[in-house]
């Protein structure tokens, strides 16, 4: 089973800004689910269904499959209603480790996140001087839980 491992933090300063490769806006919507969770979402010229299980620690199941965008754009106004959350993603890599740090726009505007995603729970990666408070397992910053505010 696929299984996505990822640590979550805020940012406390602009310096990671220096450091993008890359960046893509994006919007993303959720069906009305408690578990599994269902996103869809919208990046540039893809489209994507994202099935993902219960996190458990820093750990959950993920299933992603790469779909047309008029199906998403169809899935997002029929399924996911107002659950949606926009954002730009910037893309970092950092001593072998790549850090996506969503910028929020809409209704979350100015909030910040970096993401990074590991290979086991315990793997050791280097911490950015402008990492902040780790919010791991803080629901108030899961994507889905910020689609419903």
């Amino acid at each position: 089973m696929a299984k996505e491992i990822e640590r979550k933090f805020l940012v406390k300063n602009d310096s990671w800004r220096d450091e993008i490769l890359r960046s893509v806006e994006m919007v993303q919507g959720y069906f009305d689910l408690a578990h599994p969770t269902v996103r869809v979402r919208i990046n540039d010229a893809d489209a994507w269904l994202t099935i993902k299980g219960k996190t458990e620690h820093i750990s959950r199941s993920e299933h992603e499959y790469r779909i047309p965008k008029e199906d998403a754009l169809e899935m997002l106004n029929v399924y996911c209603g107002a659950r949606k959350v926009e954002k730009t993603r910037h893309i970092i890599e950092r001593d072998g480790h790549v850090w996506e740090i969503d910028e929020f726009a809409g209704r979350h505007a100015g909030m910040i996140v970096a993401e990074i995603e590991l290979t086991k729970e315990s793997e050791v990666f280097t911490e950015p001087d402008w990492l902040g408070e780790e919010v791991s397992g803080q629901a108030r910053y899961y994507n889905q839980v910020l689609a419903g505010q």
